[in-house]
């Protein structure tokens, strides 16, 4: 797909969002951003898409809803006039003990990492048929892609997670055929979290093989690939330095 005059969808406004914004801009695509309480961040990253000279408008929405996915599609169609492009970020990501676990920490994690992403596909796939086409990048996690838990605490995230690829898979295979393409990112050691240490963040680096954290560029990269290219869809595409080798 060619990305100039097209528009792109992007659940969520804040860090790799906002930079896979820009990088779309770039390209000549116009942004929409979705944000649940981060309005000042995707404030920013819409800026700096119009500094791009291309459109920007943002939501808010809770995606954990499904009508807040439909109400976020028919936004972007409403102010920016067709939908080409959906990246489906939006992520609950918080870790909590076995045993402190409730029923709504699983339904949370499975609503908004995993139903967000179906409600979004859904509303949004009318549209680009409309044009012919379409093409969908998910987010999961490079653990997720590995197929096998490695931290504790983590369960629901995991699972929700793990359901993202195989959304992924399904979709590419339901919407093939108007070439709508579907395809996920596995970020690893991406950018370290504000909370952790410099000798956790130096224990992470010693076990990526490349030896540092990647950048929030480098996802951005990945998704401008999978956006443009024409004949790979179901594919989860792990960018982690290799991190899944050890």
């Amino acid at each position: 797909m060619r990305i100039t005059g097209t528009v792109a969808l992007i659940t969520g406004g804040k860090r790799i969002g906002a930079v896979v914004a820009a990088e779309l801009a770039r390209r000549g695509a116009d942004v929409a951003l979705s944000y649940h309480r981060s309005e000042q961040d995707a404030r920013e990253a819409a800026r700096q898409v119009q500094a791009l000279g291309r459109r920007a408008t943002i939501r808010q929405g809770d995606l954990a809803l499904p009508e807040a996915c439909e109400a976020l599609v028919q936004h972007t169609v409403s102010e920016l006039g067709r939908l080409d492009i959906l990246i489906n970020m939006a992520s609950s990501y918080a870790r909590i003990g076995f045993d402190a676990l409730r029923a709504e920490d699983l339904s949370r994690n499975l609503d908004v990492d995993l139903g967000s992403a179906f409600h979004c596909t859904r509303a949004a796939v009318t549209h680009m048929r409309a044009h012919g086409s379409g093409r969908i990048v998910n987010v999961s996690d490079w653990v997720a892609a590995s197929g096998r838990p490695r931290y504790p605490g983590y369960l629901t995230y995991y699972v929700a997670k793990a359901g993202v690829i195989a959304l992924t898979e399904a979709l590419a295979l339901e919407l093939a055929g108007d070439d709508i393409l579907v395809n996920a990112v596995a970020p690893g050691p991406i950018v370290p979290p504000p909370d952790l240490s410099q000798e956790e963040a130096a224990a992470v680096e010693r076990s990526t093989p490349v030896g540092r954290w990647g950048g929030e560029l480098e996802i951005a990269k990945a998704v401008i690939a999978l956006v443009e290219t024409d004949f790979i869809t179901g594919e989860t595409i792990r960018v982690d330095g290799g991190r899944h080798l050890k």
